[in-house]
């Protein structure tokens, strides 16, 4: 049985959908599971649990296998990104056991593809009730179709579970008109629309992912993972990385 918490009063949304790319994982390098790179991001999820605000994770898988990437080696893309989708339920895995071992939390990892030996196919009634009991629930395997991103299944699960917030964590702190580790000049935007993120073409999210976050009216935080908070002072409202809604 979980615990639910009640909700912090200066929690500024009860229920969010934290997106993470694989690279997250793996540290400075960005490949395979790095051990304090994957405490840290726990770290942060236990925070945000102790707010009382019911958290849901997608994860990618980029740190073990890059679906896109294989394709252009002479791979076809849908085989390929069936592989990626392995990856993400390997780092699934990986968070929900640092989160329960280390941090005592409740979770569950539920797939979009089948494997019952390891963890719950996706259902959405069952998710939201897992959400509602306390239990940080992560999402793997995608959207369980090949073609489509791990942003794609993030918009897609926070509009089935009824989420307020898309939180994207990133290496950077927002996001900007072009690469700031390439241009020192690179402009931060503060706030966008969903069609300013369209139009300039900015690397946030695939057009289809911005898209259905658009069609709900969901507003997407794109932020820094760095300092530890980082995902509480979001949650709690404070100023932090871009917005766009």
């Amino acid at each position: 049985m979980s615990t639910v918490i009640p909700v912090h009063p200066e929690a500024k949304y009860k229920r969010i959908m934290l997106k993470l790319s694989g690279e997250m994982l793996g540290g400075e390098l960005g490949q395979g599971i790095e051990g304090d790179a994957l405490e840290r991001i726990a770290g942060e999820v236990a925070r945000v649990h102790r707010l009382g605000v019911q958290v849901s994770i997608v994860i990618g898988g980029g740190n073990i296998f890059r679906g896109a990437l294989a394709s252009k080696l002479g791979m076809d893309r849908p085989s390929a990104d069936y592989m990626g989708m392995l990856a993400t339920i390997i780092n699934g895995l990986a968070l929900q056991g640092i989160l329960e071992n280390k941090f005592h939390l409740q979770t569950r990892v539920m797939t979009a593809i089948t494997m019952q030996e390891l963890a719950e196919p996706y259902i959405r009634r069952k998710a939201v009730k897992h959400i509602e009991a306390g239990r940080i629930v992560i999402f793997a395997g995608g959207t369980g179709n090949p073609l489509f991103t791990t942003d794609t299944a993030a918009s897609l699960r926070a509009r089935e579970i009824g989420a307020e917030i898309i939180m994207k964590a990133t290496k950077v702190d927002g996001i900007y008109d072009s690469d700031p580790k390439k241009n020192p000049n690179a402009k931060k935007f503060d706030e966008l629309t969903y069609f300013d993120v369209l139009n300039k073409k900015l690397d946030v999210m695939d057009a289809t992912a911005i898209t259905m976050c658009m069609e709900a009216n969901m507003p997407i935080m794109v932020f820094k993972m760095g300092e530890p908070g980082c995902v509480e002072q979001v949650v709690l409202g404070k100023k932090a990385g871009t917005i766009v809604r």
